[in-house]
């Protein structure tokens, strides 16, 4: 994952500037852009205050790469396109099949 990137991603869906995300933040804007073009690595503790100014946990920044990875399989992809009650039909057969 490009942590830099993701920062960046997530501050211009939210309509913030790296100098607001900073100020949020309580970082130096500089340091804010140097994470951005990935010339620096946050520690932690700085990562989580981006998470904080951005108003998402850590887990739901590092939770799009988990996503996407999972999407890439087709057999998810068809599974999340059927509606609650397909799924839960095709999880009861799912069922009966382990019980072989």
């Amino acid at each position: 994952m490009d942590v830099g990137k993701r920062i960046t991603n997530l501050r211009a869906s939210k309509g913030l500037t790296t100098t607001a995300l900073a100020h949020k933040a309580g970082l130096a804007q500089s340091h804010l852009r140097d994470i951005e073009l990935g010339n620096k690595n946050p520690t932690i503790e700085t990562l989580s205050y981006i998470c904080d100014a951005l108003e998402i946990s850590l887990a739901e920044f590092f939770a799009e790469e988990t996503e996407n990875s999972l999407m890439e399989d087709e057999t998810l992809r068809t599974f999340y396109r059927l509606s609650a009650y397909q799924r839960k039909a095709l999880l009861l057969f799912l069922k009966t099949l382990q019980d072989e």
